[in-house]
């Protein structure tokens, strides 16, 4: 059974896109709170470490690992961030966590896989210097390295572009069929073909193509996840949802107008935006979008406030916050996983996460044939 390290691991949710097959053998997260529904959901067998990771040396690390998973902050690479950058306090966190690596080299136990996962901001943060120091430091470390971007909403409802560099350590064999002799659509997007453009001569010598099948398509919707009586949150008054469309443009209103005709249960994901009026004075306004996929989760403390839901059937018009079992449904987690209690907890949690059939697709067509391990389709076969 393939092992791995998790870190930054926040609720586990890597770990449940590896799933049962994989052994964990060791997680960390700074944050307590994490930590207690990490707990709570994947027992309490001793392999998670609380603390920061500069803390964090290879003596703690029981074993040899096949994976490392690095899901780093990304507030400071995101969009939404202050520009800081990998330089940034939180982003930053890269660097003590390749020194992990580093140690585990030194120490003869080099994992033959190192994924990391992040926003696509890091394709263009300091103008592409920070991707380039990222796949020099794969580079350095003698792994040869591929970067993908995938969308969640392959998989869920739920608009989510990240970026994932899967490196492997130089003494792995790799399969032809996995690699690709250039960029494919969709996984290989312009913006990661431009900063690829910008790394040196030596990280473009390590560099691989990952060859991703692309998945079914995605049969599931926004409305198919909405809870009628959740838990975490109560429905709009009548009064507040009529203040909320109030908010709307003519244009936002005009979206309502038309889910109204659509003779079918519609869920539009509503973000509350300052714009600026035909005045020039800025406003509060409500944008919804009504293409059956939720907007993007953050954190609330991401820059942006958390995700209204409006639920148009027929005439009846309704609103409220997204509840934290939804947000979750929205990440690919089962209703077993355990959530918690408080919902601005909840809502962090998953907004901080890992999709899980994103991280099962990589391991599925890239991490698990790397290490030889054949799918259930392939053993039947042989």
């Amino acid at each position: 059974m393939p092992s791995f390290y998790e870190f930054f691991a926040g609720g586990g949710m890597a770990r449940a896109g590896l799933g049962a097959g994989w052994t964990c053998l060791f997680a960390n997260d700074f944050d307590h709170k994490k930590g207690l529904t990490y707990q709570a959901n994947w027992g309490t067998g001793g392999e998670l470490k609380i603390g920061d990771v500069k803390q964090i040396r290879a003596a703690d690390l029981p074993g040899t690992a096949d994976l490392i998973w690095g899901s780093f902050p990304c507030q400071d690479l995101s969009l939404a961030g202050g520009g800081a950058g990998l330089k940034g306090e939180r982003s930053g966190t890269f660097y003590p966590f390749w020194d992990v690596i580093k140690g585990l080299i030194a120490d003869g136990r080099a994992p033959k896989i190192i994924a990391l996962e992040n926003v696509c901001g890091t394709l263009t943060s300091h103008g592409g210097k920070d991707f380039e120091a990222i796949c020099q430091t794969f580079t350095d470390a003698g792994y040869r390295y591929g970067a993908l971007v995938l969308n969640a909403a392959l998989f869920v409802p739920q608009s989510r572009p990240r970026l994932f560099v899967i490196g492997v350590h130089n003494d792995v064999e790799i399969d032809p069929a996995l690699l690709a002799p250039g960029p494919i659509e969709p996984f290989h997007t312009r913006g990661l073909c431009n900063a690829i453009d910008g790394v040196s001569e030596s990280a473009k010598d390590a560099l691989l193509w990952w060859n991703v099948p692309t998945p079914p398509h995605r049969n599931s919707t926004f409305a198919d996840i909405i809870e009628e009586n959740p838990a975490s949150v109560v429905w709009h008054t009548p009064t507040e949802t009529k203040q909320l469309l109030g908010m709307m443009s003519p244009l936002n209103l005009a979206k309502v107008t038309a889910a109204k005709r659509s003779k079918r249960r519609m869920v539009g994901g509503v973000y509350k935006r300052t714009r600026f009026d035909q005045n020039g004075v800025k406003v509060q306004r409500a944008e919804v979008r009504f293409d059956d996929v939720a907007g993007c989760l953050r954190t609330p403390a991401g820059g942006s406030s958390r995700q209204t839901i409006i639920v148009i059937d027929g005439t009846t018009v309704r609103s409220r916050l997204i509840s934290s079992r939804e947000t979750a449904r929205l990440m690919g987690l089962p209703d077993e996983y355990k959530l918690p209690r408080n919902y601005n907890e909840a809502y962090h949690l998953t907004g901080d996460g890992v999709a899980v059939p994103v991280v099962r697709h990589l391991a599925s067509h890239v991490l698990e044939p790397l290490l030889g391990i054949l799918s259930a389709q392939e053993r039947e076969a042989a």
